[in-house]
C-alpha cells in the first residue's frame, strides 16, 4: 500500500460524499455545501490510495494568528495504520508558527488527538448552536 498525502483542490465531489458516508457524516447529507466548505477552506489535505480517496483534513484560519481543525476523517478500512497521523503532521507543519491551533473532538477522536499532541485548553467546553 502505497499512500500519497497532497495538498490540493482538484478533488471530484462524489468521491468526498462517499469518503463521507461511509463514516456516517451527517454533513454527507448537504453534499453541494459540504463541496463548497472544504474548497474554500484556507487548507484541504487529502491521502489517497493510488485514485482512490481515502482520507481528508481540513483548515480554517486567519491566515496569521489562528487556525481551527474542523474535519479529519479516514476511510473505515484505512483507520489505524497512521493516516490520520500524517494528514494531521503536515497540518501542524504548515500552521506551526501560528498561536492556537484548536479543534473540537468528540468520543475516540480525543485519543487520537491527544497522541498527536493536543491538550484540552484550560476548562473550555465545545459549544454551536
Amino acid at each position: 500500500m502505497d499512500i500519497i498525502i497532497l495538498e490540493r483542490r482538484d478533488i471530484e465531489q462524489s468521491c468526498i460524499i462517499d469518503l463521507y458516508r461511509a463514516n456516517e457524516w451527517s454533513a454527507a447529507e448537504k453534499p453541494n455545501e459540504l463541496y463548497k466548505a472544504l474548497l474554500n477552506s484556507h487548507s484541504l489535505i487529502s491521502a489517497w490510495d493510488n485514485d482512490k480517496l481515502i482520507g481528508i483534513g481540513n483548515a480554517i484560519s486567519d491566515g496569521y494568528l489562528v487556525v481551527y481543525y474542523p474535519h479529519l476523517l479516514i476511510h473505515p478500512d484505512y483507520q489505524g495504520i497512521g493516516i490520520g497521523q500524517m494528514i494531521m503532521k503536515r497540518m501542524e507543519e504548515k500552521y506551526a508558527n501560528f498561536h492556537m491551533q484548536m479543534l473540537t473532538a468528540d468520543r475516540r477522536a480525543i485519543d487520537f488527538y491527544k497522541k498527536v499532541g493536543f491538550v484540552r485548553a484550560g476548562q473550555t467546553e465545545p459549544m454551536w448552536i
